[in-house]
């Protein structure tokens, strides 16, 4: 997605800043406007060095999954639903979890809503995207994420960042589809479906994004122990194994 073209003025200067010009904030209307400078502010300083440093099974993260209208958010498909759950280490912290439907301007087709049970009807009814992602966002704080193939929640994620609030993602962010390719090259597949059989995790509610997040952090949980018998202990070195696969 490229960027629009601007000058040097004040207005773009303060949205790189992270802030809001007063007119524009009064016409977006107060929360709007918070709710851009908040995303924007989550946005600076998250590659933080000294992270790499932590232990994993001391790492905490936020497992997410995005369901969508499709699979190109260049063609117009949008986010309908944010799923997420908080880990620390492998253990999925009780009661954290963040799960929200939100409004889409392109209709939700009939067979994403036998996928994922939501209707166009639902939609209409949910919070505006820039609260959706505001919301996801404050759950997140400044946590690395993790996700199954998430390039396409990362491509998802920042089209929406980008056209609520010229943001890009700048998270850490660990695929567990990458860790299962280095600790299992040999495997035929590596759909979430097929490596949760794998491992013994019970499959229910597939295709909701707050059940996905919660499948997905037990086989990130599983991974974990398979990395330590590896002596890959710190995000960093995580990271160098991953860069080598």
């Amino acid at each position: 997605m490229r960027e629009p073209a601007r000058g040097n003025t004040g207005f773009w200067n303060s949205l790189r800043q992270g802030g809001v010009p007063s007119a524009i904030a009064s016409i977006m209307g107060a929360p709007t406007a918070q709710h851009m400078a908040f995303i924007r502010s989550m946005m600076r300083e998250q590659r933080r060095p000294e992270v790499l440093h932590t232990p994993l099974n001391e790492l905490d993260a936020v497992v997410f999954d995005l369901e969508t209208t499709g699979f190109s958010p260049q063609h117009g498909d949008e986010i309908i639903s944010f799923g997420a759950v908080r880990i620390h280490g492998g253990v999925v912290l009780e009661g954290e979890q963040f799960y929200t439907v939100v409004q889409s301007k392109t209709a939700v087709p009939e067979h994403i809503t036998e996928l994922t049970g939501i209707t166009q009807e639902m939609t209409l009814d949910a919070p505006t995207l820039l609260e959706g992602l505001h919301d996801f966002m404050s759950f997140v704080g400044g946590n690395v994420l993790i996700a199954h193939a998430s390039a396409h929640d990362r491509a998802f994620l920042n089209a929406a960042l980008w056209r609520t609030s010229k943001v890009r993602l700048t998270h850490r962010l660990i695929d567990t589809m990458m860790l299962a390719r280095w600790l299992e090259p040999s495997r035929p597949g590596y759909g979430l479906d097929e490596l949760l059989e794998s491992r013994g995790i019970p499959i229910y509610g597939r295709h909701h994004a707050l059940e996905d997040s919660k499948m997905t952090a037990q086989l990130w949980s599983c991974y974990l122990e398979d990395m330590t018998r590896k002596n890959v202990e710190t995000l960093g070195d995580l990271y160098t194994q991953l860069s080598h696969a």
